[in-house]
């Protein structure tokens, strides 16, 4: 796949190497892809791939997760021309392998995701698309011929009740190995025998499915290589940014300017701390008054959220030196760090407007020894998480829900579920950034206000 600044080849429905509308991605297509489309495929699929993972970590059920799937498609990837979403299908695909090809970390969350998105397109194809498939991908395996199956028959049948299914089992089965459908086996979903697991048509999916994965597997190792060795190096002055970018990008509203018009002074930032702050900023904020100090990081992180809520720079001057001047005093904080302070708000260096940092940043942070910025349900230990959200006046189950989540390194959810949990409202949405929990949390207070102000005029 070449990248261009302009012109682009429309690919052949057999560049992705799949057949009819769902690509195995085998290879990367011969054609030529403008920059632009580059980066906006790779975000588009971005965003179905994470509302994906979203819906999983939520525990939705896998009918709602089909109904998820289909509706990400449709939002993000589709187009009135079958053509051109196969296009970008293919593209989006491999820009992204590439992207996350580079880490342990990051190969594991893409291959999940894909192997995801892939099973549940499957099982919206015909079943001679999913035979087509089938031999896409090479399968050794034959319909099992009528002696053997009369033979089984019954046994069939058995299984088919014992999974709420009609025991009419009078349609195609495959004899494949048993570690080859290793989800079936674990959910009781197929007949055993002898070291083989009979696998109805309609439960094909899991034999492509783990042929998919194994293939996405090893291409990705392989793009690894061939990112360090050679394209890393090559592309660092054009792709290496964009593809470095991806795999921490933030498709949420801009937070570099306030919400709603709204601003916030130095008198109301404790109440606000208790009210309205995230886990991290209320950390750093205690931190803070505990220390009167910061070190850059937190300084950068806990500085732009403010900006974001609405403390104007004046404002984040006084604030500052406030806490600063009673360790260093203030003719030094005038002198080491008014700078940056002024950096922040787009008034010094290159006069850049800087935008609040999301979630993703936030969680991909490494605080070092006396840092406190970064991530708390990530970078906190268990005893000192606890201890934070019961501060919060999080406690019992939704806690240890909390804690399992983060336990599964479901951060933003966890994140989510302490909003839901302090505010007794559900956030659909979920968290992806300190200054929407902030706004949101002020919706919701702004509602309830309004509620008892109501109930008492009546």
């Amino acid at each position: 796949m070449e990248i261009v600044r302009s012109h682009r080849q429309v690919a052949a429905a057999a560049a992705g190497g799949g057949a009819g509308a769902l690509p195995t991605y085998k290879a990367a297509p011969q054609l030529e892809v403008r920059l632009e489309e580059f980066e906006l495929f790779a975000i588009d699929r971005l965003r179905v791939l994470k509302g994906i993972s979203d819906g999983l970590s939520r525990g939705k059920r896998p009918e709602e997760v089909e109904k998820l799937v289909n509706e990400l498609w449709k939002t993000h990837m589709g187009h009135q021309d079958p053509a051109e979403t196969l296009n970008k299908d293919i593209i989006s695909h491999f820009v992204l392998r590439l992207v996350y090809c580079r880490t342990e970390e990051l190969r594991k969350w893409f291959l999940s995701m894909e192997t995801t998105l892939f099973r549940y397109r499957f099982r919206l194809e015909n079943p001679e698309s999913q035979r087509m498939l089938m031999t896409e991908f090479q399968l050794p395996y034959k319909a099992l011929p009528h002696s053997e199956f009369e033979a089984v028959k019954d046994k069939l049948s058995q299984v088919a009740r014992s999974i709420g299914q009609s025991a009419n089992v009078d349609h195609v089965f495959f004899k494949v190995p048993f570690e080859q459908v290793p989800d079936l086996v674990a959910s009781r979903r197929v007949f055993l025998s002898k070291g083989y697991a009979y696998v109805a048509m309609n439960q094909v999916v899991s034999l492509v499915v783990t042929q998919f994965r194994c293939n996405i597997s090893k291409a990705l190792a392989l793009t690894n290589r061939k990112w360090s060795a050679t394209i890393k190096e090559q592309e660092k002055d054009r792709l290496t940014p964009i593809v470095e970018a991806l795999s921490n990008a933030y498709f949420g509203p801009d937070y570099s300017q306030p919400k709603d018009a709204v601003d916030i002074s130095l008198k109301d930032i404790d109440q606000l701390a208790k009210s309205s702050f995230p886990l991290c900023m209320r950390h750093m904020l205690d931190k803070l008054r505990e220390n009167h100090h910061l070190k850059h990081g937190g300084r950068l992180q806990f500085g732009l959220f403010l900006k974001g809520a609405g403390l104007k720079l004046e404002d984040a001057l006084a604030f500052w030196r406030a806490e600063f001047s009673q360790k260093i005093g203030s003719e030094r904080f005038d002198k080491e760090y008014a700078y940056s302070i002024r950096h922040n708000y787009g008034k010094e260096g290159k006069r850049t407007d800087y935008t609040p940092y999301s979630c993703q940043n936030i969680i991909s942070a490494t605080p070092g020894v006396g840092d406190h910025h970064g991530c708390p349900f990530r970078h906190f230990g268990e005893e000192n998480l606890r201890a934070a959200l019961n501060k919060m006046g999080v406690g019992g189950h939704a806690l240890e829900e909390i804690i399992d989540k983060v336990k599964n390194r479901h951060y933003q959810l966890a994140c989510t579920l302490t909003f839901e949990t302090t505010h007794g409202v559900s956030c659909d949405s979920g968290i992806n950034h300190p200054n929407q929990y902030f706004s949101e949390s002020q919706k919701v207070l702004r509602a309830k206000n309004q509620k008892m102000e109501s109930q008492s005029a009546t």
